[in-house]
């Protein structure tokens, strides 16, 4: 499994509405094909800056059949408006998960 983490500036006053756009965009991500789990966090020291982390099962899960897809196409439509720069995108493997509580 690979993760996708990207990295999302939003306009002042859209915080709210990012997170719901979002919200309602995880059904796309649920769907698509190779993805495993999404999550949005938000930055305790940066308000306005989220990391939306999403597990693929491969690399073009995610860069070819998600972003060439329908859903990918209403992930933007959602979520875009709400952006102040283009997400910062990159991809990593877990390569040590100690313990989590």
């Amino acid at each position: 499994m690979i993760y996708e983490i990207a990295e999302i500036d939003v306009l002042e006053g859209h915080a709210e509405a990012f997170e719901a756009a979002v919200a309602e965009a995880s059904a796309q991500f649920k769907a698509a094909r190779g993805c495993h789990s999404m999550r949005l966090e938000r930055s305790i020291e940066h308000p306005l800056r989220y990391r939306l982390v999403v597990g693929w099962a491969t690399v073009e899960d995610h860069t070819v059949h998600f972003r060439e897809s329908e859903g990918f196409r209403i992930w933007r439509a959602l979520a875009g408006p709400h952006f102040a720069s283009p997400p910062r995108v990159e991809h990593v493997t877990v390569v040590l998960s100690a313990f989590e509580q």
